[in-house]
């Protein structure tokens, strides 16, 4: 049977559940506009032998091909990986974790990566894709994701996109809930405003690198000679933003980033919950850490 558009080919996604039969599989490619007619669909399976062979799997088709090779493509089982990243996982994280999943060596991965830009989501990815070519579906969706119009609203807080995404990489890891984050991003921004240092701990974690011992990129539990590591990460001894992100944000740490909530808040922690408590001086503070921390 003739394809549904020969000059169509723009891979579609179509999944098989485990347990779907011939007439189903044939109804659900029928409702993606993938074939022509479900029941040609199935006399065309009956005749070439195949109704016992379909596999479950994830699927990349196009509606240039034609039925036969449609169902001949659905014989040889799953063609694509689903791979979940998540908010605030550095580029090694997720190296890793594409590394796993698809055999790719992290090395390979690490040279193409760029840190801020690996948008966290889960994706669909070819199981013979190139390390290339799965950094190009991350920055694509980051593309998608963060349009230029959010884009050019960086300039109302005197940062460029680049600043912003290095705030929005912090404000990840520092913040933990989308009421937070603006709050956070403002503090932040007034430190800076103020030509204080950022005294960001995630900037800190991030400079200190790997933990062996705890088997972590993020060292749990920062001491005060931590904060006298050389790095043009470590905020607590450098003012301004580090030189580029410190992790991968999701949309909420980016639109935070470039919407902050404006207060008079410079300070902030979190207590043994997650709670956050802000002060805006540093007496507030104080009591607040004597209050929450000890």
């Amino acid at each position: 049977m003739r394809a549904v558009d020969p000059l169509d080919i723009t891979p579609t996604a179509f999944s098989v559940q485990s347990g779907d039969g011939v007439r189903v599989i044939a109804a659900n490619l029928s409702s993606q506009n993938l074939i022509r007619s479900a029941t040609a669909f199935f006399v065309v399976v009956k005749m070439l032998g195949l109704e016992t062979n379909l596999q479950a799997g994830e699927y990349r088709l196009q509606r240039a091909m034609d039925s036969r090779t449609i169902a001949q493509t659905l014989t040889h089982g799953t063609a694509d990986q689903w791979i979940t990243t998540l908010e605030g996982w550095r580029v090694e994280e997720v190296a890793a974790k594409v590394a796993k999943d698809l055999e790719i060596p992290e090395s390979e991965l690490l040279k193409v990566v760029k840190e801020g830009y690996m948008f966290p989501d889960t994706y669909m990815v070819p199981k013979d894709a190139t390390a290339g070519a799965i950094v190009t579906l991350f920055t694509d969706t980051f593309n998608e994701k963060v349009t230029s119009s959010m884009r050019s609203e960086a300039k109302q807080n005197d940062l460029t996109f680049e600043e912003s995404l290095i705030l929005a990489s912090i404000v990840e890891r520092e913040g933990r809930t989308d009421e937070d984050r603006p709050i956070i991003a403002g503090i932040l921004l007034n430190r800076r405003k103020a030509n204080w240092p950022l005294q960001a701990d995630a900037t800190l974690q991030y400079a200190l690198g790997y933990q062996s011992k705890e088997k972590t990129w993020w060292k749990k539990e920062l001491f005060e000679e931590d904060k006298a590591v050389r790095s043009p990460y470590n905020t607590y001894i450098n003012k301004g933003l580090p030189p580029a992100p410190i992790c991968n944000p999701g949309l909420s740490a980016i639109k935070a980033a470039l919407y902050p909530k404006n207060t008079e808040y410079m300070y902030y922690i979190h207590d043994d919950t997650g709670q956050v408590h802000y002060a805006k001086t540093l007496d507030e503070h104080t009591v607040n850490i004597s209050k929450y921390l000890r």
